[in-house]
């Protein structure tokens, strides 16, 4: 084991599965304390006695602006800093607009962009005042390439790759880091309404990626030196044609 975080104290949204879950794991391992974000208060409980000492939760609803206001507080209450922060939490819809529901566009809008937007908000001034930090955003390679089958999840994603783009030159002279990790399809969650049948072909010609994948790039992204920033970072199956 590592110890490139050591000291560091991290915070991860939607940490209760998948890739927060996995991107929480990975910074653990390399020794940084872990805030898991989340809103499940049981799972988060279970999850941190078996995750260790280090790790600890932070109930949050995200999408209640009340509750997020109070984010950075109980995470400092807690571990006394904050190194950083992935904004991770996020919600699918995918589909053909003529057949959509504009309400679970609202839902899955305000957990992508607005949520995301809201808790960096939370957290800068933290890190602007002591001049260091890094804050990464789980983003989607359909932030870059718009993907026909998914126009409401893709414009979520481009409205969150520009927020990234042009909130890291605003924040850069202050010492912190912003960058988006764009993974293409991963095996989660948000998955679930996949048709049964895409989702056995995609998994029999191996065009999804494991949650620990994009973990894997999120610890890349995190030990880069300072003086560098990565600003996106795509991980694409080998096997996907984009």
């Amino acid at each position: 084991m590592s110890n490139e975080l050591n000291g560091k104290v991290a915070a991860v949204t939607g940490a209760a599965s998948g890739i927060g879950l996995a991107c929480a794991r990975a910074m653990l391992d390399v020794g940084a304390t872990v805030a898991l974000v989340d809103r499940a208060e049981d799972k988060l409980e279970s999850l941190c006695a078996e995750l260790g000492p280090n790790a600890f939760p932070v109930v949050v609803d995200l999408l209640d602006p009340a509750s997020v206001s109070g984010m950075l507080s109980a995470i400092l209450q807690r571990a006394g800093q904050l190194d950083i922060f992935h904004a991770n939490a996020g919600a699918y819809i995918g589909g053909d607009v003529l057949e959509g529901d504009p309400d679970a566009w609202d839902r899955m809008l305000n957990l992508n962009v607005n949520a995301a937007f809201r808790t960096i908000h939370a957290v800068l001034p933290h890190m602007v005042e002591r001049r260091t930090g890094d804050v990464i955003v789980t983003s989607s390679v359909a932030g870059v390439v718009p993907v026909v089958w998914e126009p409401i999840y893709t414009a979520s994603k481009f409205a969150v790759q520009a927020f990234v783009h042009t909130v890291r030159r605003q924040v850069s002279k202050h010492g912190v880091r912003i960058g988006a990790v764009l993974p293409g399809p991963v095996v989660t969650a948000l998955l679930d309404d996949w048709p049964k049948a895409k989702m056995e072909e995609a998994l029999a010609n191996g065009s999804l990626m494991q949650p620990k994948e994009v973990a894997d790039a999120v610890l890349f992204m995190l030990t880069r030196p300072r003086n560098v920033v990565v600003r996106d970072l795509v991980l694409l199956p080998n096997s996907v044609d984009l």
